[in-house]
């Protein structure tokens, strides 16, 4: 009877440990297949990236995370790394991704038309690279998209005009690449609130579309590119710009003609352009705790109030003839 009874425990406890193996194995299968096949894509002797094919790969700490639900792949991380080699093909794979985080991971090549396949992601960051050729229109067919981050790589031509069709939309960085062209003017279709628009250190050129007036930009820095014309129409009464960086271009307009400064600035920067006129009255009445007029065509005296006093000389010199405090005395 006891050996009954010892046989019988054994059983329950072989099929316990055999029924939590099971259940302990969160990771789907297409998952892990495409998540090995990521690992060997990029291990080489001089680098090997976590990925132990004997353990749950929703258990990859700081690569890869798994939605408490489905259990399948959300959220890819592959950063600060010297992989030197395109993106591996079987990261379009991992179909349920929301957020791809390749970042400073010395990524080569283009943008594959296969990311399409990740119709859920959300967050798209691929800055720090040195990924190159256009940035492909089919992004805009990732309709879900609510950052997309490709600063710091080697992007070439213009920008899509297609990217405007991307609703939930709430940020987009393409600072630090080679990219030519003007503004699209669909920029300013992008309708939600508190946008982040970065697009610094290219070789855009042309003015900037007067729509984008309209936009709830809450961030915009277009600085050392190429662009000329009038901004005044970004002061609007209605604007929700917080900081603005239009510093190092070749606009050329009158300031003194600005009427209105939004209550919501807070900082400004118009630094090396060629602006003309006199600094606006209406700047005393401003919120800013920024403000960069330096080195521009700017005459007259320096309006006295608000926090404009406060402002370093250099926010102020190397104007054809501004004056008065913080400056020199007017003459």
């Amino acid at each position: 009877m006891a050996t009954i009874m010892q046989y019988g425990f054994i059983f329950v406890l072989i099929f316990f440990i055999l029924s939590n193996m099971a259940i302990s194995e969160r990771c789907h299968p297409n998952d892990k297949k495409a998540l090995l096949k990521i690992v060997t894509d990029l291990s080489s002797p001089n680098h090997m990236i976590y990925g132990d094919p004997n353990t749950d790969c929703c258990d990859w700490n700081f690569v890869v995370t798994c939605d408490d639900v489905t259990d399948r792949v959300t959220i890819l991380v592959l950063q600060k790394a010297d992989f030197n080699r395109p993106i591996p093909a079987a990261v379009f794979d991992l179909v349920f991704l929301e957020e791809l985080i390749l970042h400073k991971a010395n990524f080569t090549g283009r943008i594959p038309q296969a990311i399409t396949n990740l119709s859920r992601l959300k967050i798209l960051d691929l800055s720090w690279n040195r990924l190159s050729g256009n940035i492909p229109s089919f992004l805009s067919q990732l309709s879900k998209l609510k950052l997309i981050e490709l600063s710091f790589n080697n992007f070439t031509g213009s920008i899509p005009a297609s990217l405007s069709q991307l609703q939930n939309l709430t940020g987009l960085f393409l600072g630090r690449n080679k990219l030519t062209g003007q503004i699209p003017e669909s920029f300013a279709d992008f309708r939600q609130q508190n946008f982040y628009l970065q697009m610094s250190h290219n070789q855009l050129s042309g003015e900037i579309p007067k729509k984008m007036g309209l936009a709830n930009f809450t961030d915009i820095d277009v600085s050392r590119n190429r662009l000329e014309g009038d901004i005044s129409f970004m002061f609007g009464k209605n604007a929700s710009l917080i900081y603005a960086d239009f510093s190092r271009n070749l606009l050329r307009f009158d300031f003194s003609k600005v009427e209105y400064f939004s209550k919501s600035l807070r900082g400004l920067d118009l630094n090396h352009n060629m602006i003309t006129g006199s600094l606006p009255v209406v700047l005393v009445d401003s919120s800013l705790d920024r403000l960069n007029v330096s080195y521009n065509r700017m005459c007259g005296r320096i309006p006295v109030g608000g926090r404009l006093q406060e402002f370093e000389t250099t926010s102020y010199f190397h104007n054809r003839c501004l004056c008065g405090a913080p400056l020199h005395e007017c003459k």
